[in-house]
Order: C-alpha cells, then structure tokens, then sequence
C-alpha cells in the first residue's frame, strides 16, 4: 500500500514540475526552485583535493537568507581561490567562502553582490520516514527538478575519515546531485545532495541512488560555522588514512601523502584491528574510536595486521584545516 502511495503521489507531482512560470510564480513549489543557484569553485592546481575532485567544481547551492548566504556541500568549495554564484537568468556573482565543515560536509557561501532571490524554507529532516515523497531539485529550475522518494536513513560512513549521522538516502538515482536540494511535500529543504550511491535502498532488494546530509545537521552546526568557518564538531584528530570495509575488518587502501598516517608508516593493505587496545569492526567504529582519544595532535595508538603478522604503531594525530591548501577566499 505504502508503495502504491508513493507511486500515485510520484505521478501528480510530475505535472506540476512542468506549471508554467507563469501560474507556479507564487507557490511554495515555484519560490523553492527560485531559491537555486549555481556554484562554480576554481581550485589551485597543488590543492590537497585537486588531483582527486578537480579543479574546476560546480553544482547547486541553496539561498537560505536574505543577506545572500548560500548552502551547498562542501567538496565543491573545499581549497577554492575564486567561487561565482549564478542564478537561473544568467546573473553570476562572486562569492566568499564562509565555512567548510568536515563534520557535516556542508560548506557555505556569500555572494558578494545583490542576487534577488528568495531564500528556502528550512524543514526538520527528523521528520522523514522510509518511502516519503521528495523532490531533488538543481541550478536548472524544473528542468533539473526530479521526484523521488526516501528510501533510507541511516549512519553513512566515508571511506576519508567521515561519519554522517542519520544521512538520507533517496531513489531513483539522479544526475546532478551535488549540492542538489531535497526539499519535502511541505517544499521546506530537508537536504543537501552529497553522493551517488549503489546501495541506497538495501531492502527487501539493493538499488542505487543518492545520498543527502540532512538539513538538521545544518542547524546544529550553523552558528559555529558562521563564526569560526566550521562546526566544532569538525575539531577532531584526523590520520590521513583511507580505508573500506571488507568482512568486518577495516583495511587501508591510500595513506594521504604528507599525512600523520603516512608519517607514522602506515601502508595500504594493512588491517587496522585496534585503537588503543579496543577492537574495530567497521570505519564508523574506527572514527569513533579514534575521536574519543581527544583533540588533533593526540597521539593514536593502532594494532595493525600487517604480512601475515600483528605488529603496533602509533600516529600523532593531525588537523585535517592545517593540511589542507586554502585558497584566497577562505
């Protein structure tokens, strides 16, 4: 029944996608699409990120106030030197960037001129539940409008050190994704795209989509990043180590060149099987473990399997903000 419901809500909401301006230019539908821009983000060529997210980013931000603060996620303005915002009718303007928070992955921009756009209504994503009706929405007004539906919402955990609590999850899959707002049936935004992913939905069968940071997050970290450009949640100690899980073991497949893990002598193919003496059974239980030692700079003791054999090591912990390349905006 929940299924057909969704279905048949799928289907009135198609047509509403395609109301003209004209008649749409008053509703809440047509103000949430209003509150869209774009982003682009140019990042210098020896970013830590460059290699692996591009120089050139763009995706979709969200006005939320009226002072021309925008949202988007945070990959597309990690490093940047320069960064545009560009509403539907073709009118860029340059941007500040306000805050990068790891702990989210939400990051924050402020246009630097006039941008006569109205800003989104922010809903409470505590509110979603498996198989509600959605709609992801890009720079590209209702063309780059989909509806969707949720599909999970749960822990995600990020092969780079990174750990999303109630992260939501939506199918089907779609195009633009980053930086895409999830706005609900009320159109308040509930999310911020951050990811394709295979495993959206896992029950009763497995299929892909995309992955939001939810917009709750957002409010817990917002006065912080305003402040002092990221949430204090993001002062964590950070390894540099890159890992997946595989059979209830987490191994490390990249250690970040430079990093306290590389430092440290930490190699892809090692098995981390211990922090400081307690058993990890997943990255969400590594990071966990590894943040409750105290802030960078600690040091973290690991148990590694390593050629057949169990061997110890220990890695003075970093600040991920200190390694990274800012550029001029930041």
């Amino acid at each position: 029944m929940r299924t057909l419901l969704r279905r048949l809500f799928l289907l009135a909401l198609c047509p509403i996608i395609l109301v003209s301006t004209a008649q749409a230019s008053e509703t809440p539908f047509q103000r949430a699409l209003d509150s869209l821009v774009r982003v682009d983000a140019e990042i210098a060529p020896d970013g830590r990120t460059a290699q692996a997210l591009g120089v050139a980013r763009h995706g979709t931000g969200v006005v939320i106030d009226d002072s021309g603060l925008v949202l988007t996620i945070g990959y597309l303005i990690l490093e940047a030197m320069t960064a545009t915002v560009t509403d539907i009718d073709g009118n860029a303007v340059p941007a500040e960037v306000v805050a990068y928070d790891h702990a989210t992955g939400l990051g924050l921009l402020r246009a630097q001129g006039p941008l006569n756009r109205p800003a989104a209504r922010l809903g409470d994503s505590s509110e979603l539940d498996t198989d509600m009706p959605v709609l992801i929405a890009g720079f590209k007004g209702k063309q780059g409008a989909w509806p969707a539906a949720v599909a999970d919402v749960r822990d995600f955990s990020g092969y780079w050190e990174y750990l999303l609590e109630d992260a939501v999850f939506t199918t089907p899959a779609v195009p633009e994704w980053q930086g895409a707002a999830l706005f609900g049936p009320d159109w308040r935004l509930i999310g911020v795209g951050s990811l394709y992913v295979r495993d959206a939905r896992r029950r009763p069968t497995r299929g892909s989509g995309n992955m939001f940071v939810p917009v709750n997050a957002l409010k817990r970290a917002l006065g912080d990043m305003l402040a002092i450009g990221k949430g204090r949640a993001s002062e964590r100690p950070w390894l540099g180590v890159f890992s997946n899980d595989q059979r209830g073991y987490v191994v490390v497949t990249y250690v970040a060149a430079d990093g306290p893990a590389a430092l440290a002598g930490l190699r892809p193919g090692d098995i981390i099987l211990e922090v400081d003496g307690e058993p990890v059974r997943s990255m969400s239980d590594l990071y966990r473990k590894i943040w409750k030692l105290g802030d960078p700079g600690v040091s973290v003791p690991l148990t590694l399997g390593r050629d057949g054999g169990i061997s110890g090591i220990s890695v003075t912990s970093g600040d991920r903000y200190r390694y990274l390349k800012w550029g001029t905006t930041y």
